[in-house]
């Protein structure tokens, strides 16, 4: 036993790594999907008119976290059928931002809508759990030329994403300003230095380290923790004490309660067709991105292709993962891409080093503070990581693209996907006199009509010979 303990490595999937390395890699993991796990649910109760700032939307916010880390073991570990027990981290899906906010509008708006959402996702869930018990079957649809367009316009549509971040975010008033752009590079450089330069853990956990430099660095800038200064009044002489108005506001960690127990149906699920029919056909699209992650994990962090129980046991925690997640009021759980691109750049995909970063999430939920402390870094900090790893998703895409050989007939199935597929869905525009079925299916990102188009393709083109 001694023997094998020896030779478990961050690259090797089983086996148990010693504590000091396997939670620094766990962390890192859980601070490449923190920001993105939460965003989802801020934008539809904004929507739906929940108060930010409300009890119910901090309780929705703190069980996001605790289902994503839940969500993420059984994902790493499997019960039964469920569960692809590879290195693959759960969070909130933004890919159903766009429905859900058309659900919203159809709906007028209001607490009924959420409840709608969250019926709905109970319900699609379970489809695409089903959905994934007759995988097997389906597996000639997906190909190495269909997975490797899908990772690959997965990692296109996350560059700009990632290039928002490290400009501080779009939403920001100080967005693109010098001590943004500055984090960022300090945070990609040190990544790149540590990663090329050392070896054993500081490379493996580069990207912690990395953010972790750019979070002390962002606190001696005065951009984290309040920096204030006096100020005297030249008609009255009186001195004020003001805090600079672009500082991050730290009374949301000393707001944060210590511990508080999650609650169930936070809001009452409604089940509605207006919100069941778009939202399940989401989901389909989500099984198809899902197949892409697991693929682009595989190829990336295992250099091999997935299996079938793999894709298979993985669309269905999807699934029924999205479903569990709306007993708690949050939005549909499915893969993070942002971690398929960290494993990608890292090769870490040791299991029990991961699931360290599940039980951190899981404690998140649980002890909001904690929660508090990591959700106030700068954008810029996150962004000078995410910018790296989004590309290595393209770069795993093109690997597995690159399997077969590059044929006139998969050249035409990767560009009319990426040309067609990923131009409409990332220029909605385009489509904006569709029926708004369309606008709702190919609208949301470029990654639903891509996959669709690599699809269609793949099954109506005929075979080369010589391919055969």
């Amino acid at each position: 036993m001694s023997k094998e303990k020896e030779y478990v490595t961050p690259q090797t999937l089983e086996g148990k790594l010693p504590l000091s390395q396997a939670i620094p890699l766990g962390l890192q993991h859980v601070l490449a999907m923190f920001v993105g796990n939460l965003t989802p649910l801020l934008i539809i109760t904004a929507a739906c008119g929940i108060e930010s700032g409300s009890d119910l939307q901090i309780s929705l916010l703190q069980n996001a976290m605790l289902i994503a880390g839940i969500v993420t073991l059984v994902q790493l570990f499997t019960i039964g059928p469920v569960g692809a027990r590879l290195p693959i981290v759960m969070g909130t899906s933004s890919g159903f931002i766009g429905v859900c906010s058309s659900v919203v509008t159809v709906m007028g708006g209001g607490i009924l809508a959420y409840g709608a959402i969250m019926g709905a996702s109970i319900i699609g869930g379970l489809f695409e759990g089903v959905l994934g018990l007759f995988l097997k079957p389906l597996r000639k649809f997906f190909p190495s030329v269909v997975t490797g367009t899908v990772v690959l316009t997965i990692g296109l549509s996350l560059i700009s994403v990632g290039i928002n971040s490290f400009g501080g975010g779009n939403k920001a008033k100080d967005f693109g300003s010098m001590e943004n752009l500055f984090l960022g590079a300090v945070v990609l450089i040190t990544i790149i230095v540590l990663k090329h330069c050392t070896k054993g853990i500081t490379s493996f956990s580069s990207i912690l380290i990395g953010i972790i430099v750019g979070y002390i660095v962002a606190a001696i800038m005065g951009l984290v923790l309040p920096t204030t200064f006096e100020y005297t009044d030249p008609a009255t002489s009186e001195v004020s004490v003001l805090t600079k108005a672009w500082v991050l506001n730290w009374t949301k960690v000393a707001d944060s309660s210590w511990f508080s127990i999650p609650k169930l149906f936070p809001v009452k699920p409604v089940f509605d067709m207006r919100a069941i029919l778009p939202i399940g056909i989401m989901f389909i699209v989500t099984a198809v991105e899902t197949i892409g992650d697991i693929s682009g994990i595989t190829e990336g962090g295992l250099s091999r292709e997935a299996t079938d129980r793999e894709l298979s046991g993985g669309v269905i925690c999807d699934g029924i993962g999205s479903s569990f997640a709306a007993i708690f009021g949050v939005l549909p759980n499915t893969s993070f891409s942002q971690n398929v691109g960290l494993v990608g750049m890292t090769k870490v995909v040791n299991l029990f080093s991961i699931s360290t970063g599940a039980i951190f999430l899981i404690a998140c939920g649980l002890f909001p503070k904690l929660a508090s402390i990591i959700s106030i870094m700068p954008q810029s900090v996150l962004g000078g990581a995410a910018v790296m790893m989004f590309a290595s998703i393209v770069v795993s895409g093109i690997q597995l693209v690159t399997k077969e050989a590059i044929t006139p007939r998969n050249i035409t199935i990767i560009s009319v996907a990426l040309g067609l597929g990923y131009g409409i869905g990332s220029n909605t525009a385009a489509i904006a006199s569709a029926p708004q079925a369309i606008q709702l299916i190919f609208g949301g990102s470029g990654i639903v009509p891509a996959a669709l188009v690599a699809i269609l393709l793949n099954i109506l083109l005929p075979k080369e010979k010589n391919n055969q």
